[in-house]
């Protein structure tokens, strides 16, 4: 049988503010045709497939409309579970509906194992499908002591053990894999993932995985890697740039063929359908700005913009950038005085995000901030960066 692996489509997700619909309705247009193209037989959507547990209607019309064209009247099987950012319930409630169509979507862990026939081939797919499993949603207290190494110790003990007790229904004669949305030991995260974990807690050892699937599917990251283990365990990672420590990184989907009994060699079809995100330096001011423009350097893309000034950078300045090209998203005044403290910065070897996470450790007795409030920080200190060039 023909498997695609996607998974953190983020349906609803906005940068600073600017709609993303427009490139997620042209990733499920890319998607669809990738399928039909090269003869899927089923798809594996790992998780988060909404930005949040209360997506916006466009989200969800978007998601109901393209899965039911992935699925093609039941021609195609798909099966979806929910991520850490989905609403289990909500997710999984047109399930019995889904279901006629060859769709299966899980919102909670349940403790059985889908089964899944192909009927172009047919063969057999055993599927255990683990969503998101926090505490609340396995709906137990995984230990009474909060030390971090316990309670990852324990959280790592129970996955694993929802998976060895599905895993014995495996059999000699079955394409066998495993897909969830977690955190595995040795995956590498961007800015964009918000945590699932509290401190290291919630991060499973991929020995709680290896249990004689021929491929693990897994969301949450959205980098695409393969993580190091006994048997393929691989994020798909997500469609499109979501924040701009993913600049650079090609986004793509995961396909392979598996028979039973045959190892996995997962290969990625990239993707184009998403707008890049870059970042612009202009070290020689506003003039090169305009000449990149006039050059239409990255004409598509998201651009996190620093230009150099001698002077104030005006707010006639800014909204001027900003009537030239629509994709600024950050527009960063670097003044001399600025340089001399990244210098400093640098020779530490220490960002200023990590200043700022240092600082919040010592004031909170050693926790850690979380992404949003990290994020909130840079952005005020930015905007203080604006207002001081308006003001002088």
């Amino acid at each position: 049988m023909r498997i695609l692996h996607t998974a953190d489509w983020h349906f609803g997700r906005t940068l600073e503010g600017r709609s993303r619909l427009e490139e997620q309705t042209a990733f499920m247009d890319e998607l669809v045709q990738i399928v039909q193209d090269q003869g899927i037989d089923l798809v594996l959507i790992a998780g988060d497939i909404y930005d949040s547990v209360n997506p916006p209607a466009a989200a969800e019309q978007l998601f109901y409309e393209g899965i039911a064209r992935l699925a093609d009247g039941g021609k195609r099987q798909v099966a979806i579970i929910s991520g850490n950012h989905d609403h289990p319930d909500r997710l999984a409630a047109s399930g019995p509906l889904a279901a006629k169509q060859g769709i299966t979507i899980i919102g909670l862990p349940v403790p059985d194992i889908q089964s899944i026939g192909i009927a172009r081939t047919g063969e057999l797919a055993r599927l255990i499908a683990l969503p998101y499993p926090s505490e609340s949603r396995l709906k137990e207290l995984l230990s009474d002591v909060a030390e971090e190494e316990v309670l990852r110790s324990k959280y790592s003990e129970r996955v694993g053990a929802l998976i060895r007790k599905q895993a014995a229904s495996f059999e000699a004669g079955t394409v066998n894999l495993i897909m969830s949305h977690l955190y595995v030991l040795g995956g590498h995260e961007t800015e964009s993932e918000r945590p699932i974990q509290v401190g290291g807690a919630y991060t499973v050892d991929t020995n709680a995985l290896t249990a004689g699937a021929q491929y693990v599917a897994l969301g949450h990251l959205h980098r695409p890697q393969n993580v190091k283990a006994a048997s393929p365990i691989r994020y798909c990672g997500s469609p499109i740039a979501y924040s701009f420590s993913e600049a650079g990184q090609a986004k793509s989907v995961t396909v392979l063929d598996l028979a039973p009994g045959q190892a996995a060699e997962p290969k990625e079809i990239f993707l184009t359908s998403g707008r890049p995100l870059v970042s612009w330096k202009a070290k020689e001011g506003i003039g090169q700005v305009h000449q990149w423009l006039d050059e239409q350097r990255d004409a598509n893309a998201w651009i996190d913009l620093e230009v150099t000034m001698t002077e104030a950078m005006s707010i006639e300045q800014i909204q001027s950038l900003r009537k030239a090209y629509e994709g600024f998203i950050h527009i960063r005044p670097i003044y001399p005085e600025m340089e001399e403290v990244r210098a400093v910065v640098s020779r530490a070897d220490l960002s200023m995000e990590e200043h700022f996470t240092r600082f919040y450790s010592r004031q909170t007795g050693g926790a850690q901030p979380e992404p949003e409030l990290v994020r909130l920080f840079l952005e005020l200190l930015q905007e203080k960066d604006l207002a001081d060039a308006a003001g002088e």
